[in-house]
């Protein structure tokens, strides 16, 4: 392992996008501690301790921390994710985005820059939205013997900066991202969300061995906690990359005097099709209580609904669970179309043994993806709402909890595969060993 370990830094052009992303992920830290002027941090870290185990805790927990801290990152790159997600739900029901999709590289490129038009748009919402919470009675704290406003001077000119800083912030980590994944190794969005959250684990840890030390919680425990922390992150890459292989065989085709076709291969139907991106759009959906929440933070009414839906509500897991599920069948119809597998397979000569070409053959398919994405669409609500149980069962905090399973888990998980399988073939197309003895890793095989 350690042979293939240093193989990554003999290819100078892996080195190169390895310490570029290092660098551009470098930024963004030191970004996310830049406070955003107007404000008093002091007061600021005192008043946004009560709001740790609710809706803004878990957002802040994508940002990085950052939006605890209101700093220049505070927004992190949510705005950008909720565009991408808007325009692929536009491109399954408007004609005109759903043109853009099959246009190839021109389309994607026209999509890419819709989707930075609506970032701006969010960022801007989301912005305000932020100045409404920080000027607001419930964000002020007690200094000494002092009851003292989070924002010393509010008025227009707070907000106008505010939402200007906020907004700068935000675009300039989407332009952190694109350039990652252009230039760097992995998905630049993903992998930001990814450092986002491992930024918690230090503390997470320093506060488990306070904890040891002063004997709240016995070493037992936490040996208890480390053995469930590798099952459920083996559970996860098993969901990760779970397959169903549907065997297809090409009939041969005589062209002049070359023979063509005659191999068998397979479609490899995978247990979790939507990936992560469940979790995200049943983000976004919880995400509206408390949002709504920052604009009434006078209303009894409003405040109400907004505890009902805080992390330590049942009902907030519940419906949390639920529409993963919806979001899992929903997203994948989107990513995956039977009919245009099956016409391909038709196109080319394909067909499944048993299975007749067209109509059938995308039934078989449909039916298939429909079974295995049941399983896969509980056992990613289960991984979701497991921190949770943690929490009631084992009387932890969420900031630890959350490593245990959630969007946190399947987040690091997946982006570690993703960037793991870009660094494995850039160093089996130089013809080294990948980082297992086989030279490939599971899901490539």
């Amino acid at each position: 392992m350690k042979q293939q370990f240093l193989s990554i830094f003999k290819i100078p052009e892996l080195r190169k996008r390895i310490g570029y992303t290092i660098a551009l992920l470098t930024v963004f830290r030191i970004g996310a501690h830049i406070p955003i002027p107007g404000i008093d941090s002091e007061v600021l870290g005192a008043a946004m301790s009560s709001f740790a185990n609710t809706l803004f805790g878990l957002y802040d927990m994508f940002s990085g921390g950052a939006f605890a801290q209101a700093t220049l990152f505070a927004l992190g790159i949510m705005p950008y994710i909720s565009a991408s997600i808007i325009l692929q739900l536009l491109g399954a029901v408007i004609p005109y985005f759903q043109k853009l999709q099959k246009e190839g590289e021109e389309g994607r490129k026209k999509l890419t820059q819709l989707s930075r038009y609506g970032t701006v748009i969010i960022a801007v919402m989301q912005s305000f939205g932020v100045t409404q919470l920080l000027m607001s009675p419930q964000m002020s704290a007690r200094i000494g013997n002092q009851i003292l406003p989070v924002v010393p001077n509010p008025g227009l000119g707070f907000v106008l900066m505010t939402m200007l800083t906020l907004t700068t912030g935000t675009i300039l980590l989407m332009w952190l991202g694109e350039r990652m994944t252009e230039r760097g190794i992995g998905n630049g969005t993903s992998m930001i969300i990814m450092i986002g959250i491992l930024a918690r684990l230090p503390n997470v840890m320093v506060s488990e061995i306070t904890l040891i030390r002063e004997g709240v919680r016995g070493l037992f425990t936490e040996i208890i906690l480390i053995i469930l922390m590798v099952a459920i992150v083996g559970f996860v890459v098993l969901l990760t990359q779970g397959t169903r292989r549907i065997p297809v065989q090409y009939a041969k085709r005589v062209v002049g005097r070359k023979v063509y076709g005659g191999q068998a291969t397979h479609i490899p139907l995978r247990v979790n099709t939507a990936g992560v991106m469940p979790i995200i759009f049943a983000q976004s959906i919880v995400f509206i209580p408390s949002t709504i929440s920052t604009f009434f933070p006078n209303s009894d009414f409003v405040q109400g609904i907004m505890r009902v839906f805080s992390i330590q509500s049942i009902v907030y897991w519940l419906i949390y669970g639920v529409m993963i599920v919806f979001f899992t069948y929903f997203y994948t119809a989107i990513a995956f179309n039977p009919i245009e597998v099956a016409d391909n397979m038709k196109k080319y000569g394909g067909f499944i043994p048993g299975i007749r070409p067209g109509k059938k053959t995308s039934e078989f398919i449909d039916n298939i993806l429909t079974k295995v994405t049941l399983p896969g669409s509980i056992f990613l609500a289960f991984v979701a709402v497991f921190p949770y149980i943690l929490m009631k069962i084992m009387d932890i905090n969420y900031d630890l909890a959350s490593f245990f399973g959630g969007t946190s888990l399947l987040i690091i998980v997946g982006v570690a595969l993703d960037t793991l399988q870009q660094i494995e073939s850039h160093l089996l197309m130089r013809h080294y060993d990948g980082f297992l003895k086989s030279g490939k890793l599971r899901s490539r095989r």
